[in-house]
């Protein structure tokens, strides 16, 4: 959840930032798509070290340069420098975003892993709105600068957490799990030697159909149903309503609600239809889940229609309704999360790391180019 909400943590803070760097609130909202962009290519780079050297150390090493960036960039003095640090903070917190669908395969059974992959994606896509909402109260009383402050401070506690109690879920057949006497030293965890090509092999996914139907399908909901009204919500809000940045970080408890409610939908309700399918002797097909993703769809297309419409005739006076669009996408956006995810690990457990790193390849660069329409 920290790369996400690492992200769209400035949200609410866009109109302080262009006021002290004298820039304007579109420009300020680039410190966010540049992290959404980062956050996407970096993990071809960590991809190939988490295979050899396995999660946990790569996970220790994100959060020692996470902690860096952030505290840059609470000490940056100019635009520039802000958005060279947002940059680096996004390069070392990707393995959060992009192998945590790994771990969870490397973890939890067939039969279980929509719910728990459900768990991991909920975090991903709730880090969006939750990080405005948190920081919205934080923005009014003590000023932007505080936001990355906590955000570092939120790196050193969980650095600490997962040096003594972090475990390593990476496993390669023949080679001995690691035992607790081994955590304080690291060790190369698969003798395969890393070659340049691996850096780019997660890309090679492009040439499986299913793949790429569900990563840009997938992409596609997160674009309309997470990142657009989340971007929206900061630049439109303080403009027609007069909102300051506590109430701008209010209208994300929809989101944020609609984000659970979907969760609930995509991962309990998908384990159960496969469940019952196999219940009635006929092993499931990894597409029979994907019936479900038609009710996301419709969803997202519903809520984003009913957000922009409603907004569009409320004038200058504000109204619920916008909002309840946003978590009516967020509901759809989730479940077809849950179910896309999933469904791409089922067919291919043994590369679910390089279909993490793709997903996400997908998802940051069309949520990149999406907020510039």
């Amino acid at each position: 959840m920290m790369a996400t909400f690492s992200a769209a943590a400035i949200q609410s803070g866009f109109v302080d930032i262009a006021e002290d760097f004298h820039i304007s609130v579109q420009r300020a909202s680039y410190l966010t798509s540049l992290f959404i962009v980062v956050l996407g290519a970096a993990p071809l780079f960590w991809r190939p070290l988490g295979q050899t050297y396995g999660r946990r150390p790569i996970f220790l090493i994100s959060l020692i340069g996470s902690l860096v960036g952030n505290i840059g960039c609470a000490k940056s003095p100019s635009y520039g420098t802000m958005g060279l640090c947002r940059a680096i903070t996004a390069w070392f917190i990707s393995p959060a975003v992009s192998l945590g669908s790994a771990v969870v395969a490397e973890s939890f059974a067939k039969r279980d892993r929509a719910r728990y992959m459900g768990v991991w994606t909920t975090m991903v896509t709730l880090g969006v709105p939750l990080a405005p909402f948190i920081f919205g109260f934080v923005t009014v009383r003590v000023g932007y600068r505080w936001t990355y402050w906590i955000l570092a401070i939120i790196n050193a506690v969980q650095l600490v957490l997962f040096f003594f109690l972090g475990l390593e879920t990476r496993h390669v057949p023949g080679q001995a799990t690691l035992g607790k006497s081994e955590y304080f030293t690291f060790r190369r965890i698969d003798p395969t030697s890393i070659k340049p090509v691996d850096f780019i092999a997660p890309l090679g996914l492009i040439t499986r159909c299913n793949v790429v139907i569900a990563a840009v399908s997938y992409s596609t909901a997160f674009l309309w149903g997470s990142v657009t009204t989340t971007f929206e919500i900061p630049q439109i809000f303080p403009e027609t309503y007069g909102f300051n940045n506590q109430q701008v970080g209010l209208q994300y408890i929809g989101i944020i609600l609609g984000t659970l409610i979907g969760e609930f939908a995509g991962g309990f309700f998908s384990d159960q239809w496969m469940w019952r399918r196999q219940r009635r002797g006929r092993k499931p097909e990894p597409e029979y889940r994907l019936w479900l993703s038609y009710f996301g769809y419709l969803l997202v297309i519903c809520g984003v229609v009913v957000f922009f419409v409603q907004i569009a005739k409320s004038g200058t006076e504000w109204n619920i309704t916008p909002i309840i669009g946003a978590a009516i996408a967020a509901v759809g956006n989730q479940i077809v999360t849950t179910i896309m995810i999933t469904y791409a690990v089922d067919i291919y457990p043994s590369e679910s790391a390089a279909i993490g790193v793709f997903i996400t390849f997908v998802r940051q660069t069309l949520g990149f180019i999406g907020p510039f329409w």
